[in-house]
């Protein structure tokens, strides 16, 4: 079989070994995470095919984080031990592909796991679309508003990798090691950028509001108060769109201190 990456986002210790060690043995590569924030992290770090996603987690809603992985364009499947109608609507509406519930035979969870590991992935969206800023994957262009916003090819890079991120906050290292082409070592080279950046892309750049410092660890694309939308569609006629892609659109933002 092809080399499918999965994550396995569980709570349980023993479930979540027991999930990673049979998913081995069936030739899979594994990544684990117990809770909401080691999940974004192992995420934006391993970028895998799939993800397994307990509903209940110990540091945060399994729903909010279902509705985080689903704008990351990755198959989900949702493990819970509720097992009524309500809650297995409402994890599919979060943005999972299949949900099993507790207890489950191994035999029947890998059975599943092979079923959705054979759908294609999404095809990547052509914008990205965050309030009034409009990110063009294919032209690499940038509007804000109705203004061509223009950016230097890493200027652009920077920008996509904060906005792929979905508002969590990324380190100068994993800025440098996602954002540029070239092995460089000097963090401060993220921070020339940025400035350079908020010049460009903020309405006051004295005191940004778009893209944060996030005190000890880095660089966050804030989106609280933002519509977010991806379409597939000419620039010149965008959609309003409340939902993105069918599913109810959620921010999980991580406990850190913004401070400018």
């Amino acid at each position: 079989m092809a080399n499918i990456h999965i994550q396995v986002v569980e709570g349980n210790p023993h479930l979540r070994s027991l999930l990673g060690w049979h998913l081995q043995q069936a030739g899979y590569t594994i990544h684990l995470a117990a809770g909401c924030q080691q999940a974004q992290e192992v995420f934006l770090s391993k970028q895998p095919d799939l993800v397994v996603i307990d509903s209940d987690l110990p540091d945060g809603n399994g729903l909010e984080l279902c509705c985080w992985l689903g704008r990351q364009q990755v198959v989900i499947l949702m493990l819970s031990a509720r097992n009524n109608e309500v809650d297995i609507v409402a994890g599919l509406k979060a943005g999972a592909d299949d949900y099993l519930t507790k207890p489950f035979g191994m035999q029947e969870f890998l059975a599943r796991i092979e079923a959705l590991s054979r759908r294609s992935r999404p095809v990547p969206p052509a914008y990205l679309r965050y309030g009034d800023l409009r990110i063009d994957l294919v032209q690499r262009r940038v509007h804000f508003g109705e203004e061509l916003v223009d950016l230097t090819p890493q200027e652009f890079s920077l920008l996509y990798v904060l906005a792929q991120a979905g508002g969590v906050a990324l380190s100068r290292q994993e800025l440098l090691q996602r954002a540029w082409p070239n092995n460089i070592d000097n963090p401060r080279t993220v921070d020339t950028h940025v400035l350079s950046l908020r010049k460009k892309i903020e309405p006051n750049p004295q005191q940004p509001h778009l893209i944060q410092t996030v005190r000890n660890i880095g660089y966050r694309l804030n989106l609280e108060g933002l519509t977010a939308a991806i379409y597939n569609q000419p620039a010149t006629n965008p959609p309003v769109i409340s939902k993105m892609l069918g599913r109810e659109t959620f921010h999980l933002q991580p406990a850190v201190k913004v401070i400018g």
